[in-house]
């Protein structure tokens, strides 16, 4: 392993779908040495954007590791901590991070119980697995960061290193922040598709380009005028808290 007081991490990954490759990559970028990675449904793709990093097993990800990113589906994250647990793959004093959006720490129970640090940490993007084109986003994106308040800095820190802005979502408001967060994305996507569809019926060939300067300058509008609204809210560098 690598000398945590370098600030350098031994990084593993396990999820290799969209999101954990990606996340591995702009920790790679910002000077961690990466561990392993699960294998996944597209090894080939992990490979393009991670060349050479090693398929391995989660328990032996996290056994290797200083920092565990754990970039699983929402239903699968509880199983895969306590599981992680029950093999004594958690170490004490390892950090340990999911990049779920309803979830703070208190899923991640049972690695602490065994002496590992959480953090939770969801950059407000829809990731497409293109790693240039993702990375590209992360460095225009928020993350909310919840953690306790202790190591809420190396957090924070992390999401910085991934190339977002931070900002703190309380423990217990993560599940109204998850809300949000799928309001934003899946009303979007089913108003344009319904759009799209409308406009195939009437004969309007291409669609997405049609639409695209569009949606694009509607969403544009929407978001100004909801930053003026909440001009006495939240801000670039509030906290969202209870």
């Amino acid at each position: 392993m690598s000398d945590m007081r370098d600030g350098r991490l031994g990084v593993g990954i396990i999820g290799a779908g969209r999101v954990g490759p990606v996340i591995g990559a702009a920790l790679a970028g910002a000077g961690h040495a990466l561990t392993g990675i699960t294998s996944g449904s597209d090894d080939d793709r992990v490979e393009a954007i991670l060349p050479g990093l090693p398929l391995l097993a989660p328990e032996e990800v996290a056994r290797r590791s200083e920092l565990v990113v754990l970039a699983v589906p929402h239903d699968q994250l509880e199983g895969l901590v306590a599981g992680l647990a029950d093999l004594g793959a958690w170490q004490p004093g390892q950090l340990v991070l999911h990049t779920d959006p309803a979830y703070g720490t208190g899923v991640l129970g049972p690695a602490v119980k065994c002496g590992a640090i959480p953090l939770a940490i969801h950059p407000a993007i829809t990731f497409t697995g293109a790693s240039s084109h993702d990375l590209h986003q992360l460095a225009q994106a928020y993350a909310a960061v919840t953690a306790p308040a202790p190591v809420l800095p190396i957090a924070q820190a992390l999401a910085v290193e991934l190339g977002c802005e931070p900002v703190v979502v309380a423990e217990a408001d993560r599940p109204t922040y998850a809300e949000a967060i799928a309001t934003a994305t899946e009303f979007s996507r089913s108003i344009v598709q319904q759009s799209a569809a409308l406009l195939s019926s009437v004969g309007v060939e291409n669609t997405g380009g049609y639409l695209s300067a569009l949606v694009r300058s509607s969403v544009d509008q929407a978001l100004a005028e909801g930053t003026r609204s909440g001009a006495d809210g939240l801000g670039p560098d509030a906290t969202i808290d209870g």
